[in-house]
């Protein structure tokens, strides 16, 4: 029970920090994910080179995976604003691919009686990430949404 106090308490004071320093969040995900980017692509570029010889095809997938995660790694790890176009665009495709979703089950649920109210809550969801990733292209908005999240997720954590 304390743990989880201290862990809720930790989680409140650094979603604070983070809302009056928002770029201190979008740095600090940027630089983990791009971490986790670089060692996946390290691996990938070893067991290219070490596959190469058994199976070329396979091996030289991996090099060039690799090489292409290298250059994400190294953007992400030394240029935050690429982890917000990211962010962004993986909002917008999912928006887009809700609002699609949405539109086959209103067309392909017409005998389902939530079918429709279904379909509608998918256009209007996908509209809604859209109009978010519109925002979230602005790091310091990214940033404030990561602190509203840390200090959201530490008070109801106390609260359990």
């Amino acid at each position: 029970m304390a743990r989880n106090t201290v862990i809720s308490v930790i989680a409140i004071i650094l979603g604070l920090i983070i809302i009056a320093f928002p770029l201190v969040g979008v740095i600090a995900s940027a630089d983990i994910l791009g971490l986790s980017v670089l060692l996946l692509a390290i691996f990938l570029l070893s067991n290219g080179i070490a596959e190469v010889d058994y199976n070329q095809t396979r091996g030289l997938l991996n090099i060039v995976l690799g090489i292409i995660m290298l250059v994400v790694s190294l953007g992400l790890i030394f240029n935050p604003t690429i982890f917000a176009f990211l962010t962004a665009l993986t909002i917008y495709l999912s928006g887009i691919f809700l609002i699609i979703i949405g539109l086959i089950i209103i067309i392909g649920n017409r005998d389902n009686k939530y079918g429709f109210w279904t379909g509608i809550l998918g256009i209007v969801l996908g509209v809604i990430y859209i109009i978010l990733g519109t925002y979230i292209k602005d790091p310091m908005v990214l940033g404030s949404l990561i602190g509203i999240w840390l200090a959201v997720t530490g008070v109801l954590n106390m609260l359990e």
